[in-house]
């Protein structure tokens, strides 16, 4: 398994615990609350900020077992790298635009702010899930 394909596990990894925990802090105030009066601010941030920390910090430790048991590993992206990077951003950016699209009619009708944000947060998880599995499949099944 190369660099970038350790990366992207460690992305989809931290993406899917990320939105499962938010999920699991969010429902159960929506069921006492109004969408109006829940506090998702914060646990947004700290979800956000998690994901990313929890990424990177998954990254490197995929990559020091696996320089551990193969030291010969490259640590560079090569052309195909490359390539299944923009192939996994194309699948990706359809469901970040499809969350843009809905938060942007959430906006015309004036819909509480709890839901343009969830909209939004919704399109950058599935971008990086569904963009992410998009790339391991290419780098298991290859793409075309």
């Amino acid at each position: 398994m190369g660099y970038a394909e350790r990366n992207t596990w460690a992305q989809v990894i931290s993406s899917i615990i990320a939105a499962a925990v938010y999920a699991v802090v969010l429902i159960p105030r929506l069921r006492t609350q109004t969408a109006h009066e829940v506090q998702w601010v914060q646990p947004m941030l700290w979800t956000i900020v998690a994901s990313i920390v929890a990424s990177i910090v998954l990254s490197i430790g995929i990559g020091i077992v696996a320089g551990m048991i193969n030291p010969d590993t490259e640590h560079r992206a090569d052309l195909r790298d490359q390539e299944i990077d923009r192939f996994g951003n194309r699948i990706g950016q359809a469901f970040l635009i499809a969350g843009s699209l809905g938060a942007l009619t959430l906006t015309m009708v004036r819909a509480d702010w709890f839901w343009i944000g969830n909209t939004l947060f919704a399109g950058f998880i599935l971008f990086t899930v569904v963009g992410g599995i998009a790339r391991l499949i290419a780098y298991r099944r290859g793409f075309q």
